[in-house]
């Protein structure tokens, strides 16, 4: 079922203190949604409040425009930050179990569990307790647990902390291969360098406001018009281009800022009649130059 996930107006008091205030934001489906923020900025209280497991003081979650009902959250995949599998059980047993509790019937159930603790180099671990697995091995059966009964949308909260480079691959590629065009994926990090990596969407949450969202490709380029330009030969000649201010030309390299609208077209067809151009395109920032400018 193809569906957007999405939280309207979410509020949340705790006593006196306004975790959320009116957090609003889409997770569109077949995209990955990173949803980032220091510590206390309301990133957990916000997931917990989309699986039904807090409950807003206003707002709503929606499913496809409409209030989000128990029967569809039920088919949602959720890694919470504090992982809650079961210690001494054995790992293929409860996922197997968890695909079930979902409403999967048991061959299916056993199929799932065994395609992904393939995909997660865990088979030869299938019938051992989770309590001897090393963390980041616990680590990647809680991500199979959320996804072994083919969830609708997928809720993570802080997947990849703990975990070590490989074992980040290992679960970004499970995650593309179960990310389908009809699955929303919302996941916190603190890790910017992978969700930049990961991400298609952004969402940056500062004292349980929003304060930046939008596909990461856009908020990556900024909002200053600031553009790089490549080409075969010097660069030089742009200090002599009016509608523009040069930050930096370093041999066939150039940045430059555009002071009037539409100048770097005009940029870009001189750099064309001179020469071959290799590049050309807005600057784009660092993610967490945009965090830190969002969060300021």
């Amino acid at each position: 079922m193809n569906g957007m996930l999405s939280v309207a107006g979410l509020t949340r008091r705790f006593g006196d203190h306004l975790a959320l205030d009116d957090v609003t934001f889409d997770v569109v489906p077949g995209r990955m949604t990173g949803f980032v923020g220091a510590n206390g900025a309301g990133k957990t209280t916000t997931m917990r409040i989309m699986l039904g497991v807090l409950a807003a003081t206003a707002g709503e979650v929606h499913w496809n425009g409409a209030p989000l009902t128990h029967e569809i959250r039920r088919d949602f995949g959720y890694m919470p930050e504090e992982r809650g599998l079961y210690p001494k059980m054995k790992i293929r047993d409860q996922l197997v179990f968890f695909g079930r509790l979902h409403g999967q019937d048991p061959n299916r159930a056993a199929e799932r569990t065994d395609k992904i603790l393939d995909r997660l180099g865990l088979t030869e671990r299938a019938g051992d307790m989770l309590e001897t697995l090393s963390l980041g091995n616990q680590q990647r059966v809680q991500i199979a647990a959320a996804l072994v009964h083919e969830p609708i949308a997928l809720v993570l909260d802080e997947p990849f902390s703990g975990l070590d480079p490989l074992a980040v691959d290992a679960m970004v590629d499970l995650l593309r291969e179960e990310v389908t065009p009809e699955v929303p994926v919302l996941f916190s990090s603190h890790q910017l360098e992978l969700v930049e990596r990961l991400c298609d969407d952004l969402v940056v949450l500062s004292r349980g406001k929003v304060v930046a969202a939008g596909p990461v490709a856009e908020l990556a380029a900024g909002p200053s018009a600031t553009y790089r330009l490549v080409t075969d030969g010097d660069a030089g000649w742009l200090r002599d281009v009016g509608g523009i201010t040069v930050r930096d030309v370093a041999g066939a390299t150039a940045l430059f800022d555009v002071t009037e609208a539409g100048q770097e077209q005009q940029v870009l067809q001189q750099a064309m009649s001179r020469g071959q151009v290799l590049e050309f395109g807005p600057e784009r920032v660092a993610l967490s130059d945009v965090f830190r400018e969002a969060t300021r």
